[in-house]
């Protein structure tokens, strides 16, 4: 677990990594409730969440003090979405902690479990265009050229431990 404490106008996330079996029923619930709201609902993009990877995959989640997930992503293994890479997805923060910073300590931390689980093997993301600086400051670097996903302006972006200094 890793705390990310913030001042006393802000929430105190608590970060978890969790393999698919290690989540319980809840947990399950509230991951594909968030994911549902901030993708199917509030980005008006119907598509079928339940593609068959989170069974094989980790789950970054931070918790607020009432036990609710506010921010989450997926580590998929090698092979599964990248034949050489690994990747996180499934990027959300919830409407209530947008703006405060969580989504830098959420991208952090997935790298970090992510290299824990997978040392030395790249990540590679679909990321939405409008996101491609923040990612570049966690050290993704873009590849190709942008693309619809869902109906989404996106671009493909590796991150391959190159400039590790930004990961720390």
């Amino acid at each position: 677990m890793f705390v990310a404490h913030q001042d006393n106008n802000m929430l105190n996330l608590s970060f978890y990594c969790w393999s698919f079996e290690e989540l319980d029923t809840y947990q399950l619930y509230r991951i594909m409730q968030l994911r549902q709201e901030v993708f199917v609902v509030e980005q008006d993009c119907p598509y079928l969440d339940a593609d068959d990877k989170d069974q094989k995959s980790y789950h970054v989640c931070g918790i607020d003090e009432s036990n609710i997930i506010q921010a989450y992503t997926r580590l998929v293994p090698k092979g599964i979405s990248y034949p050489n890479y690994i990747s996180i997805g499934r990027v959300v923060n919830s409407k209530s902690i947008r703006g405060m910073g969580y989504g830098t300590i959420l991208m952090e931390k997935s790298i970090e479990e992510a290299k824990k689980l997978w040392p030395n093997i790249p990540i590679k993301i679909s990321a939405q265009t409008y996101l491609i600086k923040f990612y570049n400051s966690l050290g993704f670097k873009e590849i190709g050229e942008e693309y619809l996903e869902d109906d989404l302006p996106h671009i493909a972006m590796i991150n391959d431990f190159s400039n590790e200094n930004l990961l720390k």
